[in-house]
């Protein structure tokens, strides 16, 4: 009897433990999958809020857009009415900067730049005024164009460009000092410009007009001593050299 007693307690206490120990093991199982699914939950969230701020920056870089192509149709809109012809917007009517890229010796458009307010496209404005730089009539309303620009734009990438055709204009009305000052300003502050060796060269120019001699000599020998690779410019300035020995 007693050795029955006991074999049935020590059978009840193993079937304990072994319930007690699979219940353990199914907890940690448990609490794996858990933790598991709220990993992949945070990064389900994380996942979100990186769509979400893709999406409102594309909202964003959408509306900037439209907002550039209603400045240029209304910039084009000016532009014909004044003209008598009505460019088409989708056209690839913009060009780079560089003199090259421009036919000046044809302007593109006969309307005037008296009126001319900037429109807040440094570029678009940039590419209207220049169209005007061999227009000989109109030679004082580009000037004053390019300067309320200069004011408009104080930060602007043509601000070279725009100071060179501002000394270039100014010396075809034999305005030299003044046209000197804008020469030195591409010189000083845009040495690297495509523009700096010619402004360099035109400057000495302006000197040998006023009869300073020594001074466009020292100018010249400067021109070939920065800009050897401005091989046309460096030629000029050699020639001028050549006849002032």
């Amino acid at each position: 009897m007693h050795k029955k007693t006991l074999t049935l307690f020590l059978f009840v206490l193993f079937t304990g433990y072994g319930c007690s120990a699979g219940s353990s093991d199914v907890d940690r199982t448990v609490q794996a999958q858990g933790q598991l699914l709220i990993e992949n939950q945070q990064k389900i969230s994380d996942l979100q809020a990186d769509v979400d701020t893709l999406r409102g920056q594309l909202e964003e870089t959408k509306y900037q857009l439209n907002q550039v192509i209603e400045r240029q149709k209304m910039i084009f809109q000016q532009i014909g009415n004044s003209s008598g012809f009505s460019p088409n917007p989708s056209s690839d009517s913009q060009q780079d900067n560089s003199s090259q890229s421009i036919n000046l010796d044809s302007p593109t458009s006969s309307s005037n730049l008296s009126d001319w307010r900037a429109s807040g496209d440094e570029k678009v404005d940039y590419n209207f005024i220049i169209q005007f730089v061999n227009e000989a009539q109109q030679n004082s309303e580009s000037i004053a164009a390019f300067q309320k620009y200069l004011q408009a734009y104080p930060k602007s990438r043509y601000r070279a460009n725009v100071n060179y055709w501002l000394g270039q204009l100014l010396y075809k009305q034999s305005k030299k000092d003044d046209a000197s000052f804008y020469y030195a300003t591409v010189v000083k502050n845009f040495p690297s410009s495509p523009k700096a060796a010619d402004s360099l060269y035109k400057i000495g120019l302006i000197l040998l007009d006023k009869g300073d001699s020594k001074k466009a000599k020292t100018v010249f020998q400067q021109v070939v001593n920065k800009y050897p690779k401005d091989k046309s410019i460096v030629d000029r300035a050699k020639k001028k050299l050549a006849s002032l020995k």
